[in-house]
């Protein structure tokens, strides 16, 4: 009888073990998962959700960051950073993942090495180009010929198309610009600018325009601020958003915003933005660009016009 009592004692001391740990088990585990959970929820994936970063065509850096610049306003938790770089550069970096939107003066499927297919395209504004004179070449109209010679070479002198004795200096963007790329096919319809100076960034093209007598280059609208260069017409045309919306200016292309895939998070937020009423009816024009509103025309990667 004494051994059956041990036996029984013995038999719910581990039983009363065996619940003991398992339920120690079970509240361990739960622990576990909730920190697990709460490790995964303060990640890097939060950082992704409020910092995008923004790069691209130096046309334009002046309409995204100014746009950025509101936005976080009113979004303090956001950070967006806008950089430069050329349509180039903001087409291959948003292609291999390393930005969030990639901006660019020409359509993907102009850019060698660019797989248009991967990309989605949000053109978001329209920018017009044209010839930038500094003052003392006395000249403010080009016709489209005389624009083509001055840029190729074939005239040297100011006083060939009228203006004032003095030697002609060429200021071009790289061969990466799509800035480039929208002046030579609309503005000089295709033709090899001749060598000059060659820069990166559309500010020190206006700089050295401004101050070397006798250069001419070209820039988007948004850089003709100031007195400092002139705003050249072509045909007696000025660059205006009304002459560009019309499409009675050639030279204009769209400022595309691409994103790998479709837009997510904060860079979709951001270009919902960048298309909103706040934004094309003051910013852009604001800005110097065309809100894409104001268009009546418009153009496919080969350059046909169409009415809308």
């Amino acid at each position: 009888m004494k051994k059956m009592k041990l036996s029984v004692l013995l038999a719910m001391f581990a039983l009363v073990i065996g619940v003991l740990a398992a339920c120690g088990g079970n509240a361990g585990g739960e622990q576990s998962e909730e920190d697990n959970s709460g490790s995964s929820n303060s990640g890097g994936g939060d950082a992704s959700e409020t910092s995008i970063v923004v790069a691209g065509s130096s046309a334009m850096q002046p309409l995204v960051a100014a746009a950025a610049e509101m936005y976080q306003e009113d979004n303090t938790d956001a950070d967006i950073q806008v950089n430069a770089g050329g349509s180039g550069a903001g087409l291959s970096q948003v292609q291999e993942g390393s930005i969030d939107i990639g901006n660019s003066d020409v359509f993907a499927e102009e850019k060698e090495g660019i797989d248009a297919d991967a990309l989605v395209d949000h053109q978001v504004a329209v920018v017009g180009m044209t010839a930038a004179i500094n003052p003392e070449a006395g000249v403010d109209n080009l016709t489209k010929e005389q624009l083509i010679d001055v840029f190729t070479g074939e005239v040297t002198n100011w006083s060939e198309v009228g203006g004032n004795d003095m030697k002609i200096t060429l200021v071009n963007r790289p061969d990466s610009s799509g800035t480039r790329a929208t002046f030579v096919k609309y503005g000089l319809e295709g033709a090899t600018p001749a060598e000059g100076i060659t820069e990166d960034s559309s500010n020190t093209v206006k700089q050295i325009v401004g101050d070397t007598d006798g250069a001419i280059g070209y820039l988007a609208l948004s850089y003709f601020d100031d007195d400092s260069i002139v705003k050249a017409k072509i045909d007696g045309v000025e660059a205006t958003n009304e002459t560009i919306g019309s499409g009675d200016f050639p030279i204009w292309a769209y400022q595309h915003s691409y994103t790998k895939g479709e837009a997510e998070g904060l860079a979709k937020e951001f270009l919902d933005y960048l298309l909103s009423d706040e934004v094309q009816s003051s910013i852009v024009p604001d800005q110097g660009y065309v809100p894409m509103t104001d268009m009546q025309v418009e153009r496919d990667a080969e350059g046909n016009l169409t009415d809308k």
